[in-house]
């Protein structure tokens, strides 16, 4: 059984999965109005991630004997200046989840739920590349530059993201 703080707590952690699919579904959609599909498809997949990872915790609170309750899903931006701003606000937002996922650790250690904290270190080491791969497509484009011609190599490849 789970305990009330780690229901609560993995609850809350659903809903942020959720906004961050919503987040990346606006990106998406920023990059469909600019022409750049590779980027968009990319994004969308990424935000189809992001789904699975709400229902890991979801799945995972049920397993638990909890309940999981769901709220409110904040709005995401849906404007940026560049596709380097984006990738500027996910590599951002991606090291806020990390953190997120640090806090969901640190409770489980200090509530002494092992098998919380087992099931956490998928979700540290996901961060570890979540965290990589918006890093790298960020200093991708700032080599390359926020210049259309050039942003299309780096769109024909994200486009192959399968």
């Amino acid at each position: 059984m789970i305990s009330k703080t780690l229901e609560t707590t993995l609850s809350k952690q659903v809903n942020r999965e959720l906004f961050s699919a919503y987040l990346y579904l606006a990106m998406s959609s920023y990059f469909e109005t600019v022409s750049l599909k590779g980027f968009a498809k990319w994004m969308r997949l990424q935000a189809k991630e992001e789904q699975i990872h709400a229902m890991k915790f979801y799945d995972y609170i049920v397993a638990r004997g909890g309940k999981v309750t769901l709220m409110d899903i904040e709005a995401p931006k849906n404007k940026w200046a560049s596709a380097g701003k984006v990738f500027e606000d996910t590599y951002s937002h991606e090291q806020k989840v990390t953190a997120m996922i640090n806090g969901l650790v640190d409770l489980a250690i200090s509530e002494k739920d092992h098998a919380t904290f087992e099931m956490l270190q998928w979700f540290v080491k996901e961060q570890v590349e979540e965290e990589e791969h918006a890093l790298d497509i960020l200093n991708q484009i700032k080599i390359v530059g926020d210049i259309p011609g050039h942003l299309f190599y780096l769109d024909h490849k994200l486009g192959k993201r399968g």
